[in-house]
This record gives structure tokens, C-alpha cells and sequence, in this order.
């Protein structure tokens, strides 16, 4: 229960910052409304030549592309997160401060990325809010499924951007190579189309990733109402994710801390 007490009050200091600039707060939502439509636009102009690609998917580009690019956020911020939350907390002064307090490490990491995670899931509740004024079908969706689908999906992401976190805290660059990773799975992991139109090395890179399988679980999910039989594959695979990476990216951010506190350069960047 302190953990979570703790938890809550690193979500009210952050939304009580971000609020304070009323206009990029507001425009970062207005952001979801004009993708929305744009991909509602393209994707009248190529439901039909994609639809035989689209099938497994109930051959809707536009749901298809809303879904990856909604719940694809999630991979995004779990890769950068923590580290430009790391930084911003070095920047201020109070990185320092907070690694002293008998506050543990795990619940300073996770507590950081706590509001960024709030407020990307109101982007996702907006997304599918404009999705279905504009025509996406969810009718028969399984939602418990999509439910464990973000779930596990979004562990498995925040534990590899809790890894580049703590490498960033040692090394203080990491920027281009986390952006870089992202562009890739971004490019390979089947947000925008399917992974088979890609050839078939640029499909087992994808096979490494969990957002592969974090993205055709909720679109199986959400757009078939698939049943869990259906399901457990992929969703055996994220939780493969969740289980090894996130104990072994606490434990890496935790030497990385030490490490930089031995070295004098907790408070550098």
C-alpha cells in the first residue's frame, strides 16, 4: 500500500507540472484528432486494394492502422520514458535528492514514468473515441484479452526502456541509439501493415520483438473478438517478455545507479 501511495504522489507532482502549461497539454491531444483523420482519409483511398492483405484483421485498413499507431505509442514511450524522465530529474537537481531517500530504487524508476503512462493512455482512449465516430467496428471485441494484451505488452516495453535508462545513466549518451531502435521496430513491427507484405528477413527481425505480437494479439482481440485459444501464442510470447526482461531491467538500472554513484556522476549528465 506505501508503494502504491508513493506511486500516486509521483502521478499528482507530474500531471501538476504538465498541466501548468495548459496549450502544449491541449495540443498534444489535438495531435490524436488530426492522425486520426489522416489515416481515416488514406485508408478510404486504400481499403480496397489492401483488404485480401487485411483479411486475418476484418479487412479495415483504417482500424487496422489506428489500433498499431494507438497502442504502438506504448513501445515508443516504454523505450524513451524512463530515460528522458532520468534526465529531466538530473537536470533539475532532484535525481540526487530522491536517490537518497529510503525510497527503493525499482519504485523511484517505476514512479517516474508513472503520469507518461496516465497520459498516453488518454491518448489511446481519445484514439479509439475518434476511431469510432469514424466507423471503427469494436462489436464482439474481447476486451479482457486486449486487456492482458496491454497489460503484459506494456511490462515487456517499459523494461527495455528501464535497460537503456540505466545504460544512458552510465555512458550519459543514448539517444540516437534508443531512437534508432525505435524507428526500426516501428518500421518492421507492424504498425502501419502487416509484417508478411515485408521479405522474409525483415520478418524474423520482426519476430524478435514484442511489439510484433503485442500489436496482432489487440488487433485479433479488439477486431475479431478472437477467443484466448487464439490468443495464447502471442500472448505467451509478450509474457515470455515481461517475465525475463522486467526483474533483469531493474536489476541493470539498480548496478547502473551504484555505478554512477561510486563514480561521483549521479547528478551529471
Amino acid at each position: 500500500m506505501k508503494r502504491f501511495r508513493l506511486l500516486w504522489a509521483f502521478l499528482v507532482r507530474d500531471f501538476q507540472t504538465e498541466s501548468s502549461y495548459r496549450v502544449s497539454f491541449l495540443l498534444s491531444l489535438s495531435g490524436v484528432f488530426f492522425t486520426s483523420v489522416t489515416y481515416f482519409f488514406v485508408s478510404r483511398l486504400l481499403n480496397e486494394s489492401v483488404e485480401p492483405m487485411l483479411a486475418q484483421y476484418d479487412g479495415d485498413y483504417f482500424a487496422f492502422v489506428l489500433i498499431g499507431v494507438a497502442f504502438g505509442s506504448y513501445f515508443g514511450l516504454g523505450l524513451t520514458g524512463f530515460a528522458r524522465a532520468l534526465r529531466q530529474a538530473q537536470t533539475t537537481g532532484t535525481l540526487e535528492a530522491m536517490m537518497m531517500t529510503p525510497v527503493s530504487v525499482s519504485t523511484i524508476v517505476v514512479g517516474s514514468a508513472v503520469w507518461s503512462y496516465a497520459f498516453t493512455t488518454l491518448r489511446v482512449v481519445v484514439y479509439l473515441l475518434l476511431g469510432l465516430l469514424l466507423g471503427l467496428r469494436l462489436q464482439g471485441a474481447n476486451y479482457l484479452a486486449a486487456l492482458v494484451t496491454l497489460i503484459l505488452s506494456v511490462i515487456a516495453f517499459a523494461s527495455i526502456g528501464i535497460v537503456a535508462a540505466g545504460v544512458i545513466m552510465v555512458i550519459k549518451r543514448g539517444d540516437p541509439v534508443t531512437t534508432l531502435f525505435s524507428s526500426v521496430a516501428t518500421l518492421v513491427g507492424g504498425v502501419f501493415y502487416p509484417i508478411e507484405i515485408m521479405p522474409e528477413w525483415l520478418q524474423m527481425l520482426a519476430r524478435l520483438l514484442p511489439l510484433t505480437y503485442s500489436l496482432r494479439a489487440m488487433r485479433m482481440a479488439l477486431l475479431n473478438g478472437a477467443p484466448w485459444s487464439q490468443l495464447l501464442p502471442d500472448l505467451l510470447v509478450i509474457a515470455g517478455f515481461a517475465v525475463v526482461l522486467f526483474p533483469l531491467s531493474l536489476l541493470v538500472f539498480r548496478l547502473a545507479v551504484e555505478q554512477a554513484r561510486a563514480d561521483g556522476t549521479l547528478a551529471h549528465y
